[in-house]
């Protein structure tokens, strides 16, 4: 059995709340899709608006391997010639070898939102595709509100899949427009729309969080073309995720929907195709998730040191995803050796020495810390608990200083008021205590001033290291100001990116200890870090 995939991130993911993509977004989406190898790239309605026209024109020098592009529209209006309709004549322009219309498939619908009358839904239906048909495009059907419509009046939904099939449709694609329905009605509605001699799609939304096993339920039901986005993003509640349905398809039902070599890249696509929506990865997602292979429970851990399978569901690298071991207060030594294995090829920890890092994960843990979120920190630790580790700097003290100052207005100004943050930073390294003092525009930028003027004097290249994210969490919100804070920094030199934590009741604490872990971890890693 084979099926066909139609990806429709361009126009059904664009409608997601928070996602605007760019002419120049959608193409570049293009591209990752057909490299993924769908067989039908949806890329919007070029009737619509002036940024859909553009991606049409400039999709025409796409050079697809893989993949078409399809233009999307609906059915002619009501009383109206197909010829004499702009909303066709716009599919035509397109210049892609196929195109999607849209036509009701409920009887409500029709009468009730289309104003129009189920005879004319009909026959907009059919002339539509049959004056697409006579100018030699591929034509979908998208047949909208065909199940909600079925559960109704089924007979008028199933007639206008007959309509569709009578003038020459290439294949009628039912959709679950409201997403409401479940699997079984999905089925017995799929199993009446193939016996009208017509190849059968499906779309679905994930309002009821069904659209997966929806897909999947039609598939089983005969369907051969399945619709929907990468990373699920769509109207409402999304549509179907093909990030879940095509491994769904080619691993567990073990029907053909992607080349054999292209599944491998699912991962990276979700997540670059992310990173064009301006959306950060969704780390829980399913298969591309970065924690759809995460282990963190000290029991699970132990038993995939023994079989690999016996807490996994695929092998990640089936679908371009890796294993993750997590440590936090859940984990047992295994966690720790296993983790250190992976990190430091050269620690290997006995048992007593992995039962001593836990002991610090777990109490630092019940301090506020979170190491699942920061690989660096617990990597840190590692470094730490080696009997001849030394570290590059210690800390003697440190002071902050946050004024408000005023200083003289000019003629046109009235009083001005400004604030100044001042650190004072005394380390050791090497056995010389250290002692510089910088000023910042917030406390830790001028903690982080002090320190860098400081060790830049020892490790030069510290200077390729920037902070790029700083994010501070109230632990406990019922204490109010009073409540423990977890401070999460992540640094990159331009070639990596790391996280470290800290924790205390104080935030100057809080952020003085993630941000000396941060340079502490890249001192201790560097080769080239002395003078």
């Amino acid at each position: 059995m084979r099926v066909y995939l139609y990806d429709t991130t361009l126009r059904d993911g664009a409608q997601s709340e928070g996602i605007s993509f760019s002419v120049e977004d959608k193409l570049k989406v293009a591209l990752k899709l057909d490299e993924l190898g769908v067989d039908y790239i949806e890329g919007g309605w070029p009737g619509a608006n002036p940024k859909d026209a553009a991606f049409f024109a400039r999709a025409r020098d796409l050079k697809l391997c893989n993949s078409s592009v399809v233009a999307f529209g609906s059915t002619r209006r009501p009383r109206t010639r197909p010829g004499k309709d702009a909303n066709l004549a716009a599919l035509v322009d397109a210049g892609t070898r196929a195109v999607t219309i849209v036509g009701k498939a409920s009887a409500f619908q029709v009468t009730a939102v289309l104003e129009t009358t189920l005879a004319e839904n009909l026959k907009m239906v059919s002339e539509s595709i049959q004056w697409l048909k006579d100018k030699g495009i591929k034509v979908f059907l998208d047949a909208e509100h065909f199940f909600d419509g079925f559960k109704k009046d089924p007979e008028y939904s199933l007639r206008v899949v007959e309509a569709a099939a009578g003038a020459g449709v290439d294949c009628v694609v039912l959709c679950d427009t409201n997403g409401g329905s479940l699997p079984e009605q999905i089925a017995i509605a799929v199993a009446a729309a193939l016996s009208r001699k017509v190849p059968i799609g499906i779309h679905t939304h994930n309002d009821s969080e069904l659209a997966v096993a929806n897909s999947l339920a039609a598939v089983k039901a005969g369907a051969t073309h399945v619709q929907g986005t990468i990373n699920g993003y769509g109207e409402r509640c999304g549509n179907a995720n093909l990030c879940s349905v095509i491994p769904n398809l080619q691993l567990k039902l073990g029907i053909k929907c992607l080349p054999e070599d292209k599944l491998a890249k699912l991962t990276e696509i979700s997540h670059a195709i992310s990173e064009l929506a301006n959306l950060s990865p969704n780390t829980h997602l399913p298969y591309v998730g970065m924690s759809a292979f995460a282990h963190k429970a000290g029991l699970h851990v132990s038993g995939m040191v023994k079989h690999e399978d016996s807490y996994q569901h695929i092998t990640p690298e089936l679908v371009g995803n890796r294993r993750r071991i997590l440590v936090s207060e859940l984990a047992g030594k295994s966690n720790v050796m296993q983790l250190a294995k992976e990190k430091m090829q050269e620690f290997t920890p006995d048992s007593a020495g992995a039962k001593r890092v836990l002991e610090q994960v777990k109490l630092l843990e019940s301090r506020g810390f979170q190491f699942d979120g920061a690989d660096a920190s617990f990597e840190l630790l590692l470094r730490q608990a080696q009997p001849d580790y030394k570290p590059p700097f210690e800390l003697v003290d440190f002071l902050v200083v946050v004024e408000k100052r005023r200083r003289q207005p000019t003629v046109a100004d009235a009083e001005l008021e400004e604030m100044l943050s001042e650190a004072t930073v005394k380390v050791r390294i090497e056995g010389q205590v250290i002692h510089t003092a910088a000023e910042g525009n917030g406390p830790v930028n001028a903690l982080d001033a002090a320190l860098r003027k400081a060790l830049l004097q020892f490790y030069p290249s510290l200077q390729a290291v920037k902070l790029i994210d700083y994010k501070v969490r109230i632990l406990d919100e019922s204490s109010g100001t009073d409540s423990r804070v977890r401070v999460l920094i992540e640094c990159t030199d331009g070639e990596e990116e790391w996280r470290t934590v800290g924790s205390s009741t104080n935030i100057i604490e809080a952020s003085w200890l993630a941000l000396a872990a941060s340079l502490e971890y890249w001192l201790g890693k560097k080769a080239n870090h002395t003078k």
